[in-house]
């Protein structure tokens, strides 16, 4: 499953080259700190994970078979340390630095008022998201975000295909709720 190209880059980092671990970071730093932030909720705790997240891959690449993207094993290591990090924590998740978000997310806007109607739904999706559980978020977010595939899902999460279909009907029920109860405020409180 892995290209020559990740071949070459793993086997130049098991052999002690550490710019080649540099160049493996830069790589994959933005999909493991997206997946943190929605699964976190707070810039913080989202970079302090990310970078645990990146010595367990260096001290577990050795291991690595190659039997999977290396995507997928990255993502199955930050989601588990994401679960680990809010067990943890035992605190109430604190709302999302959208700063990071909208960097990404708009990184081509066509005029200011499309931007302004895309930054005002991204931000209620995220409000919306961080009302979720940790799970139910970090699904969602792999799922359509991400754009991963149920098998891809499977293998990230160590849930059964048909778990992850009941998990994320309820997540995306939720979320659903969630968001209409928002925009029902937002609707009543912008009426008066």
């Amino acid at each position: 499953m892995l290209t020559n190209k990740e071949k070459e880059l793993i086997s130049e980092i098991r052999s002690g080259n550490t710019m080649a671990f540099s160049d493996f970071v830069d790589r994959y730093k933005d999909l493991v700190f997206t997946l943190s932030i929605r699964m976190l909720g707070s810039r913080e705790e989202a970079e302090e994970v990310s970078q645990d997240i990146f010595i367990k891959i260096y001290k577990s690449l050795p291991k690595f078979k190659g039997d999977s993207k290396i995507s997928t094993w990255i993502y199955r290591i930050a989601y588990n340390s994401c679960l680990d990090r809010i067990k943890k924590m035992k605190k109430t998740r604190i709302q999302t630095d959208l700063g990071h978000l909208e960097q990404i997310a708009y990184a081509e806007m066509d005029t200011a008022l499309d931007r302004m109607v895309r930054e005002e739904r991204q931000e209620l999706i995220s409000r919306c998201l961080a009302m979720l559980s940790a799970e139910d978020a970090g699904i969602l977010t792999l799922f359509y975000f991400e754009e991963k595939n149920l098998q891809e899902l499977e293998e990230s999460t160590n849930l059964s295909v048909n778990t992850l279909k009941v998990r994320l009907f309820r997540a995306r029920k939720k979320l659903a709720n969630i968001m209409e109860k928002h925009l029902t405020k937002e609707i009543l409180l912008n009426h008066e």
